[in-house]
């Protein structure tokens, strides 16, 4: 079992630098490995270098090999951006894939709570803003797809809705999707990532029901687990029993040696699933078939319940999802990780949105980060104009329905100042997606 830091490994494997030497003699770079693979001390207990990983010796060994990447300009390729003409980026998504002879091909499911970090992340990879994101649950709505293609090697992220219970969908009006997409998504899978916010301490203690519920019915799908945001912990010794918890102590078939410490007060008690939605409203969700549970029986579910982690991980990362460095060590892990095979789609291709999607998701994100609790929920879209100028700028004008005069008033602000920020922000924002000027116009429409 080996416990490597990240960033700074992989800059070495890139470049070709004989980094084995350098990095066995600084104790800042390496972290202990095997029966010892954990360790306190130094001034502040322990000891803790920014996108750590976990991950089985063999592994380690290719990637010190260079098998990541070539070092021959191509893993600095310019990220692709989506094209803002509907029917273009279509006809782009079906055209053949360019793919050379020796072409290898991963698809990575990123599944967990709502909120953990996963658009952030798709984004931070791909090199551009694709996704929504934003501090409220449920911002990504429905299943999406992102492409990342680099050398000879294309690398799928299904970037998926949080997983949540038909009860809580029911609860808050929310769309059937966010129950179906993410267990469908997770099928098409070489590998699932699983994403936690340790930052959350009420809930970093065990993975989400769902989450558990997914991973025991692909048992044949690989699973690695993120544990995202550590740059807001402020006591990362506790990443140390995070992970003992998360993964039962097992981590690609070898148990892990965490000593005992002294838990927080708030720590002592770990989230009680059943606290959130009973027996009767999950089995509510099973009669319509809008989650697969009917694939465990009763005694793997009640198994289940009594578990805080998974004890398959194949490997552990620990990172922040918005340094670009944390997020390359990820990216290098799926490089290896690929296997050879056909790519699906065609090395300029970025995701499988339309500009359309694009556009309303990115709006939904701004709505969502303004607006109080449920008022960014209620509001619809309508694209009434996408035009293209001579001069190459897109004009988009966007109708926002709200339900109440009140959350219309939100939606304006005093002004008209809401609306224009979140045009403004919104439209910054699809510049950098289309590369090209966007005049983005929004009108707050009371929905009838």
């Amino acid at each position: 079992m080996a416990f490597r830091a990240g960033s700074r490994f992989f800059r070495g494997v890139i470049s070709r630098r004989p980094v084995v030497s350098g990095l066995r003699g600084s104790a800042s770079r390496f972290l202990p490995t095997g029966n010892a693979a954990w360790s306190r001390g130094g001034r502040n207990g322990f000891i803790f270098t920014p996108a750590c990983f976990i991950t089985s010796d063999v592994l380690l060994s290719r990637l010190m090999k260079g098998t990541a990447a070539e070092a021959d300009g191509s893993f600095y390729r310019v990220p692709a951006s989506v094209l803002p003409d509907s029917g273009e980026q279509l006809s782009l998504l079906l055209r053949h894939p360019d793919q050379p002879d020796n072409s290898k091909v991963l698809k990575v499911a990123i599944i967990g709570a709502p909120n953990a970090g996963k658009s952030t992340f798709s984004n931070q990879l791909l090199g551009r803003k694709v996704f929504a994101v934003s501090k409220k649950v449920h911002t990504t709505r429905a299943r999406a797809l992102g492409v990342l293609t680099d050398g000879d090697t294309q690398i799928i992220l299904l970037d998926t809705p949080g997983l949540t219970t038909a009860s809580k969908v029911k609860r808050h009006q929310l769309e059937k999707s966010l129950l179906v997409d993410p267990w469908n998504t997770v099928k098409e899978a070489d590998l699932i990532v699983v994403m936690v916010d340790v930052a959350d301490r009420w809930m970093c203690n065990s993975l989400d029901f769902e989450v558990l519920k997914c991973l025991a019915q692909h048992t044949d799908i690989p699973a690695v687990l993120v544990l995202n945001k550590v740059d807001q912990m402020k006591a990362k010794d506790r990443l140390l029993d995070i992970t003992a918890e998360l993964t039962c102590g097992v981590v690609n078939g070898r148990r892990l040696r965490v000593r005992p410490v002294i838990k927080p007060p708030w720590a002592k008690k770990s989230p009680d699933r059943d606290l959130e939605s009973s027996p009767d409203e999950e089995n509510a969700g099973h009669e319509d078939g809008a989650e697969p549970n009917s694939l465990l029986t009763k005694e793997q579910m009640k198994v289940l319940r009594s578990q805080q982690g998974w004890p398959h991980f194949k490997d552990v990362f620990m990172l922040s999802s918005v340094d670009p460095e944390d997020v390359e060590t990820l990216k290098n892990y799926f490089m290896v990780a690929a296997k050879p095979g056909p790519w699906q789609y065609h090395s300029e291709v970025l995701t499988d949105q339309s500009p359309e999607e694009v556009c309303t998701n990115i709006i939904r994100e701004k709505l969502l980060e303004y607006l109080p609790q449920e008022v960014p929920y209620s509001v619809t879209q309508t694209i009434d104009l996408w035009q293209i100028g001579e001069n190459g700028e897109l004009d988009v004008t966007v109708k926002l329905y709200v339900k109440k005069d009140t959350h219309m008033k939100m939606v304006i602000g005093t002004a008209g100042q809401m609306v224009a920020q979140i045009a403004r922000e919104a439209g910054e924002d699809l510049s950098r997606v289309y590369l090209r000027e966007v005049k983005l116009k929004l009108s707050v429409k009371l929905r009838k």
